[in-house]
């Protein structure tokens, strides 16, 4: 409506006033181990879909970042790159999982991910991880970004701290780390709440 009026097309805005409708949602559906699992059994280890899935998961960073990662990024095990959204300096230790499947796969190119013309992906191009999705039969609705949802909550699992998990991702504030990980952070301290309570009721009431 303020373009119609800018426009000329409107004297008048006749949406003023009216509140916007407040969705919740948790964003892009963040990948189970059982997702993970069908995926790597569908695409093995020497094979481009299998290498994207790996870099997604254990690097925890975006696809915009991923489809840049190279060779030209590692030194001492350690990948460092600076994320195109934020600017961000990450530096991840490169995990065996990871290790192997980088292992696996020709060095013809400096940029890990390349597409058949041999040409590194474009953010949009890398809509091709959707289809290796599809040949896995993993289900619709998720994609990359539940890879670094899914990454941030196995670091959580782990017993890694929010500063530990923002490091590792490169995300700029701890509320963006605790939106990803609380179902994991509720897991684990009701884990912790249920050993105690074992704990008392077998050793009895004090007295």
């Amino acid at each position: 409506m303020q373009l119609a009026i800018e426009l000329g097309m409107r004297s008048d805005d006749p949406t003023l006033g009216i509140k916007t409708l407040k969705i919740r949602s948790d964003g892009f559906q963040i990948w189970g181990p059982e997702h993970i699992e069908k995926f790597r059994e569908h695409h093995a280890i020497g094979t481009k879909a299998r290498l994207a899935l790996e870099l997604l998961l254990n690097t925890a960073q975006r696809r915009s970042d991923v489809v840049r990662m190279g060779r030209q990024h590692v030194r001492d095990g350690v990948l460092s790159i600076r994320q195109q959204k934020t600017g961000t300096l990450v530096e991840i230790p490169i995990l065996p999982e990871l290790q192997e499947a980088l292992d696996a796969m020709p060095a013809d190119h400096l940029t890990y991910l390349t597409t058949e013309y041999g040409q590194a992906f474009s953010a949009a191009g890398f809509g091709w991880f959707r289809e290796r999705c599809n040949e896995a039969g993993v289900p619709k609705g998720y994609a990359s970004h539940g890879l670094r949802k899914a990454a941030a909550t196995r670091l959580a699992d782990a017993g890694c701290t929010d500063h530990e998990i923002m490091a590792w991702g490169g995300w700029e504030t701890l509320k963006e780390v605790q939106r990803y990980t609380k179902a994991a952070n509720r897991k684990r301290l009701a884990q912790s709440g249920r050993a105690k309570l074992e704990t008392r009721t077998s050793s009895g009431k004090p007295e």
